[in-house]
């Protein structure tokens, strides 16, 4: 029996951001694990049939987390995520968007701040993300791309991940 699992998704042009709510069915260690694992995120992060490959991740301040979008056909799309703080299974904050293969920011796509915070709460945890864009048009780009389709696809993706460690 799948528990209901809150899924919020808020658009805000004024203030440029988008704010999402989701939560998970495991607890605290293991979804936090899950966003800050190489080896767990490339099995959901990327909507099917797309996946995830990272070619570098170093999770801690400063560090940067390189990897490309891979479609069947073997195309790949590169972003980077440069980590800003981080605090141990509560928060992490990170800054980026698409780029080339050696982790050169392209300018032309859209860039955003994307802060995360993870709360533990009965048997579930509630993971927030607040994305702020520089510009309303990088924003709009953002989701004239797909992104909420993609995340929806990449939550569920996870979902189906977290049951495979409590089955």
């Amino acid at each position: 029996m799948n528990p209901t699992l809150a899924f919020d998704f808020i658009v805000n042009k004024e203030n440029k951001t988008i704010h999402i709510t989701r939560e998970f069915a495991a607890d605290l260690e293991l979804v936090w694990k899950a966003w800050t694992t190489a080896e767990l995120l490339d099995q959901w992060w990327g909507p099917q049939p797309w996946k995830a490959e990272t070619k570098t991740m170093d999770f801690r301040e400063g560090g940067f987390w390189l990897y490309a979008m891979v479609s069947p056909e073997g195309e790949k799309h590169w972003s980077k995520s440069n980590f800003l703080a981080i605090k141990k299974e509560s928060s992490f904050t990170m800054k980026g968007g698409f780029c080339d293969e050696s982790g050169t920011i392209n300018p032309a796509f859209p860039q955003n701040l994307w802060e995360n915070n993870f709360t533990p709460k009965d048997n579930k945890v509630r993971v927030d993300m607040l994305l702020t864009y520089d510009t309303l048009d990088d924003l709009e780009k953002e989701i004239e791309m797909g992104f909420k389709e993609g995340m929806t696809i990449d939550f569920q993706q996870l979902d189906k991940l977290l049951r495979t460690f409590s089955a």
